[in-house]
């Protein structure tokens, strides 16, 4: 499953030492909003602290979030588990080429062009 959204929460890291294998484990928590008229927010984890280290994900980060959903029992109650196995950040580059091409309409509509053939004026053109 996929999500993409905007960082709004870095909780802190956890870590400790597995009972059964004695190794250290680090899992980090993160809080994503969707950027919809009507915005959803998910909690996921990133497990290991290589994984967390190579997502570098800072609050205010345009992700998007590949996820497995997973549940456990723990004392009769089930929780559940969204723990992510990619990020993609998404690019500024994206953002800054969208944002040119708005530019460029917005001058070509204030120039003699389409927008002054509609007010009227006339056409030099044979066809």
């Amino acid at each position: 499953m996929e999500l993409s959204g905007k960082i709004i929460a870095v909780l802190e890291e956890r870590g400790g030492i597995s009972k059964s294998t004695g190794n250290e484990w680090k899992v980090q928590e993160y809080v994503l909003e969707t950027q919809e008229q009507y915005p959803h927010r998910m909690l996921f984890s990133i497990f290991g602290a290589d994984k967390i280290k190579q997502a570098n994900i800072k609050a205010g980060d345009e992700v998007t979030v590949s996820f497995d959903i997973n549940c456990r029992e723990y004392n009769g109650r089930w929780f559940n588990d969204i723990r992510a196995w990619k990020i993609e950040h998404l690019s500024t580059e994206v953002v800054q080429k969208a944002e040119y091409y708005d530019d460029l309409a917005e001058k070509s509509s204030d120039s003699k062009g389409i927008s002054s053939i509609a007010e009227g004026d006339k056409d030099d053109l044979p066809f």
